[in-house]
C-alpha cells in the first residue's frame, strides 16, 4: 500500500479484489452459428417455458435472447415476442441485428415504430397512453417483436390484462428490478403470467439479487425456472485483452472534491459517478462538483460543438474530452452529447471521449468498451447497483490490459460524536466488495471426503484423487472447484441439489446484506463468536429464504454457503500472506485455487473448523491496514455499545445447537466451559427457558384475569 493510513488528508486504497485472467479467448470465440459460449449455453435451453440467464454484463445476454426468440418465433408456434428493458436508453441493444450474416438461420429485426424506447414522452402513467396504445395495436398486428420499457409494460397489463399476451414470448432485461414483494408491480405482474401459465418468459440479469434483500422471485415460481448460468470468472478468463480487474474502496476526509485527484487517473478512460444529492458525501450542488472535478483534469478550453464534451488541457499538454451526464438543465445539449455517446460509428474509436460525469445515468446497459476505471462517490443505493457499474469496465477491447473499480468513501472522523451514517455507508461498501469477491470467484462443487472424484476435475495438482486425504479438484472448462469436506451434510432433496449447485452466490448475497452479521462480524470480534454468524445468522438467513425445505437440507444449504464464503475468503489471506513474505501474487486462472491449496490441510478440512472462521476475517485484517486507527476504535466501539441481550429466535436456535451438543458428546454444554461456543449455547438455553417461563406466567395472568 503506497499511501499510509495515517495520513488523514490523503485517500488510499483498500485492495479488496483483484483477479488476474487467463486471457484464453474463449469467451468471444463463436461457433457454426455465431454464438460465443454463453449464448450457445442458453440456446440449448431455448425449448423451456421458463428459462432465467445469469450471465454477467458483456457476456452478450441481448444477443442470446435473439437467438432464442427467434426460435421460439419460427419453431416453437408462438405468435410475438416482447422485449422489456428498465430504461429506454438500453432499448438499443435489441436493435436490428443480420444474425444470419454468421450463420444463423433468420436475421433479427424491430420495426421502428415497434421499438417504443425510441418513442417520444417519458414512462409515467400520463404520457404513456399512447405507449399503450401501441402495444394494443401491435398485439392484433402480425408483426413480430416489440421493445419497450419496464414501465411501458406494466401499464399495458395493468390495462390489457395477462390474458392479451397468451402465446406470447415476453422477455424480461435487467431482472433484478423485479421483486417477489407484492408492492412490486411488475413482480405481481409476472406471478399472474406463471399462475396463467400461458405465455414463455425469458428473464436476464447480470445481478440476481437485490438491494434491499428482497428475493426476486418467490421460490414457488424460482422452481419453475430452468437456469443457465455464466460466471464472472468464465467470462473474464475467456477474454482476448483484458488481463486483470482491480476492485476497491478507498477513504477520505473533507470535501470529496478534494481527495478525488487521488484516484482519479487522467490516463485512465473513466466513468465517475458522483453522489445524490441528498448522499452525505454530495456538496448539495451538482453543477459545482463536475466544475470542480474538471478543474482536477486540467484547464478549461471550450466545449466541442459536434459533441458537446467538455475539452479540459491536463499539465501534460494533452487534451482530455469530457461528457458531463449531470447537467439536465439544457434537454437540446444533453441529447447532443447522449448521441454522441452512441455513435455507432465511434464504437470503435478509443479516443472518442475521455471521461464521462454522471449522476444517475451509465450505469446498467451503457456499453462503452473502452472504460478502464469506474469511479463511483459515496456507496450508492444498492449492491445491484454497484455490480452494474463494474460491469462498465469488465468489457473486453483491443489493448485495454487493466481495469478497475473505486469506491471513494468518506471516513467516519475520530471527534464525531455520531458516527452511525458513515459506518452504515462504509459496511455498505465493504459488502458490495465482498459481494464481488464471491461474484468473481469460481463455482464450488462441495462433497463429503471420501465421496470419490468428480468427472471433469483435475485432482491435487494433477496427482490424482487419493483416498483418505481432503481432494481439491479444479476443471478449467467449467471454472468450478470440487473441494471435498470431512463431515459436510448432504442435501438430500432435488432442490436443494440445484441450491448447493447453482445458486450459493445468491444465499451468500443474503448474509453479506443482514447488516448485524457486518458489524458483529467486523467490529466486534471481542464479544462475537464466529459461530454466532456462520451457524446462527446464516442459519436465520437459509431458513427465512428456503422455508419450504425441511432442516436437513436447510442446514446442508447453510454448510455449503459458509463453505463457499469462508473457503474464499482464506485463500485471498493465504495469497496475500504469500505474497507479504516474498513468494509473489499467483497470476491467471489459478490463482485462487493456489489460495485455496494454501488454506487446505489435506487431511483436516471439516465443516467444523469452517464453522469456527469468522467470515469477514480477510475484510477486517485488510480494512485494519487502511483505516486510521483512531477512528477505527471508535467503530468498534459504537458497535460495542449496541450489542443486547439475546433475542428469543437466536435463543431457539442455540437451544437447537445444544441438543446436537448433547446427542454427539452426551451432555448439555456448560454454562462455566472454557470453550466459548459451548458456553455461547449454554446462555441460549437458558435465555430460551426464561422466555418461556415469561410466556407461561403472561398465559396465567390472562387465565385468571378472564377467569
Amino acid at each position: 500500500m503506497s499511501e499510509q493510513a495515517n495520513n488523514p488528508t490523503n485517500a488510499y486504497t483498500v485492495p479488496s479484489v483483484s483477479i488476474a485472467t487467463a486471457c484464453t479467448g474463449a469467451s468471444s470465440k463463436a461457433n457454426v452459428l455465431g454464438m460465443r459460449t454463453m449464448q450457445e449455453r442458453a440456446y440449448a435451453k431455448r425449448g423451456e417455458q421458463y428459462l432465467l440467464i445469469k450471465s454477467p454484463p458483456a457476456s452478450g445476454k441481448s444477443r442470446a435472447l435473439m437467438f432464442i426468440a427467434l426460435d421460439k418465433l419460427n419453431n416453437q408456434g408462438l405468435q410475438q415476442a416482447i422485449v422489456v428493458v428498465p430504461e429506454r436508453s438500453i432499448g438499443g441493444s435489441f436493435a436490428d441485428e443480420a444474425l444470419s450474416q454468421h450463420g444463423f438461420y433468420w436475421d433479427w429485426q424491430v420495426a421502428p415504430q415497434w421499438n417504443l424506447c425510441n418513442a417520444p414522452g417519458v414512462d409515467e402513467p400520463r404520457v404513456a397512453k399512447s405507449k399503450v396504445d401501441a402495444v394494443r395495436h401491435f398485439l392484433e398486428s402480425t408483426d413480430k417483436v416489440l421493445v419497450c420499457t419496464h414501465a411501458t409494460f406494466r401499464f399495458a397489463v395493468e390495462e390489457l390484462g395477462v390474458e392479451a399476451f397468451d402465446n406470447r414470448l415476453i422477455a424480461i432485461d435487467e431482472f433484478h428490478h423485479v421483486s417477489s414483494n407484492p408492492d412490486n408491480k411488475l413482480g405481481s405482474q409476472l406471478g399472474a403470467f406463471i399462475a396463467r401459465d400461458k405465455v414463455h418468459l425469458v428473464a436476464m440479469t447480470g445481478s440476481y439479487f437485490r438491494g434491499d434483500s428482497e428475493a426476486v422471485l418467490g421460490s414457488a415460481d424460482e422452481a419453475k425456472f430452468e437456469t443457465v448460468t455464466y460466471t464472472y470468472y468464465e467470462q473474464l478468463n475467456g477474454y482476448h485483452w483484458l488481463k486483470s480487474l482491480d476492485i476497491g474502496y478507498f477513504f477520505y476526509t473533507g470535501p470529496y472534491v478534494n481527495a478525488i485527484s487521488k484516484v482519479l487517473d487522467p490516463a485512465l478512460k473513466t466513468i465517475v459517478h458522483i453522489p445524490n444529492v441528498n448522499a452525505r458525501e454530495s456538496l448539495k450542488d451538482k453543477e459545482r462538483e463536475v466544475n470542480e472535478i474538471m478543474h482536477g483534469l486540467g484547464e478549461w478550453k471550450g466545449v466541442d460543438p459536434a459533441t458537446g464534451f467538455h475539452l479540459v488541457e491536463t499539465k501534460e499538454g494533452g487534451t482530455l474530452k469530457v461528457a458531463d451526464l449531470v447537467d439536465d438543465s439544457d434537454s437540446a445539449k444533453r441529447s447532443k452529447i447522449l448521441n454522441a455517446l452512441k455513435d455507432p460509428a465511434q464504437k470503435n474509436n478509443r479516443n472518442h471521449v475521455d471521461v464521462i460525469i454522471a449522476l444517475g445515468m451509465a450505469k446498467e446497459g451503457f456499453d462503452w468498451i473502452w472504460c478502464e476505471h469506474a469511479l463511483t462517490i459515496g456507496y450508492r443505493s444498492s449492491l445491484t447497483e454497484i455490480v452494474q457499474i463494474i460491469g462498465r469496465a469488465t468489457r473486453d477491447a483491443q489493448g485495454k490490459e487493466r481495469s478497475r473499480f473505486t469506491n471513494l468513501i468518506a471516513e467516519p472522523a475520530a471527534d464525531q460524536s455520531a458516527v452511525a451514517e458513515a459506518v452504515n455507508d462504509m459496511l455498505k461498501a465493504i459488502s458490495a466488495s465482498l459481494l464481488m469477491e464471491q461474484v468473481l470467484a469460481p463455482r464450488y462443487e462441495f462433497t463429503p471426503k471420501d465421496a470419490g472424484p468428480q468427472d471433469g476435475f483435475v485432482y491435487n495438482d494433477g496427482e490424482g484423487y487419493q483416498e483418505g486425504r481432503t481432494n481439491v479438484g479444479v476443471n478449467e472448462a467449467t471454472g468450478q472447484y470440487h473441494v471435498e469436506i470431512n463431515g459436510l451434510a448432504k442435501p438430500e432433496t432435488a432442490e436443494a441439489t440445484r441450491i448447493c449447485k447453482e445458486d450459493l452466490s445468491e444465499v451468500v448475497t443474503s448474509f453479506l446484506q443482514d447488516k448485524t452479521a457486518l458489524e458483529r462480524g467486523l467490529f466486534d470480534k471481542e464479544n462475537t463468536l464466529p459461530e454466532e454468524l456462520t451457524q446462527l445468522r446464516m442459519g436465520k438467513i437459509v431458513r427465512e429464504r428456503y422455508p419450504d425445505l425441511n432442516e436437513a437440507d436447510q442446514e446442508a444449504i447453510r454448510q455449503h454457503a459458509i463453505a463457499a464464503m469462508n473457503i474464499t475468503q482464506q485463500a485471498k489471506l493465504a495469497l496475500a500472506h504469500a505474497d507479504a513474505n516474498g513468494g509473489g501474487m499467483a497470476q491467471g486462472s489459478t490463482a485462487l485455487l493456489d489460495g485455496v491449496r494454501k488454506f487446505v490441510n489435506v487431511r483436516d478440512l471439516d465443516i467444523d473448523l469452517i464453522d469456527r472462521i469468522n467470515p469477514f476475517e480477510a475484510a477486517y485484517a485488510v480494512l485494519a491496514k487502511a483505516m486510521d486507527e483512531k477512528s477505527l476504535r471508535q467503530v468498534q466501539a459504537s458497535i460495542a455499545a449496541k450489542k443486547v441481550s439475546i433475542p428469543e429466535d437466536e435463543a431457539r436456535e442455540l437451544a437447537k445447537r445444544a441438543l446436537q451438543f448433547k446427542n454427539e458428546r452426551g451432555r448439555l454444554p456448560d454454562i462455566n466451559s472454557a470453550d466459548a461456543w459451548e458456553k455461547r449455547m449454554a446462555e441460549g438455553v437458558a435465555a430460551l427457558a426464561r422466555y418461556r417461563a415469561r410466556a407461561k406466567a403472561a398465559q396465567g395472568q390472562g387465565a385468571s384475569s378472564n377467569g
